[in-house]
């Protein structure tokens, strides 16, 4: 008869590996797939009577031509004097100041004009300018 007990290590199964594995895999379908909005309420819209006008931001555009003449919102200003050129500006604005300028200066414009428009629009109070520019053609 043998009374000493058994000493044999409980069996023990390591979950760590196959619990980070199944993470991995979570994390590469959720990254991986497209997610469909199936669960939407189907409902039928009622037509409009009048078409949507697509409503552009508001943005004050200056522009300066080869010339030296300036336009805003694409109406010409009529003389070159800084005065109505702020004049034009403030029309254009309405009161709001915190409207984006955007300077557009022809290639051949005179610094000078470009710089009498960003100071007209900076006496003002408009501090948000920007100046579009093309980016030059590379040479093959």
């Amino acid at each position: 008869m043998n009374l000493r007990p058994n000493r044999r290590p409980p069996v023990e199964v390591n979950l760590t590996p196959l619990i980070d594995v199944v993470f991995l895999l979570l994390i590469f379908f959720m990254v991986s797939t497209t997610f469909e909005k199936e669960a939407q309420i189907k409902v039928q819209l009622p037509e409009a009577a009048v078409p949507a006008a697509a409503e552009e931001p508001e943005v004050l555009d200056i522009t300066v031509d080869a010339q030296g003449r300036f336009f805003v919102n694409q109406r010409e200003v009529v003389n070159r004097d800084v005065e109505t050129l702020k004049r034009a500006i403030r029309k254009a604005a309405g009161g709001k100041r915190e409207l984006p300028v955007v300077i557009t200066g022809d290639a051949n414009a005179s610094w000078q004009a470009i710089m009498r428009a960003m100071d007209a629009a900076s006496q003002l109070g408009f501090t948000n300018m920007t100046f579009p520019a093309t980016m030059p053609a590379q040479k093959r």
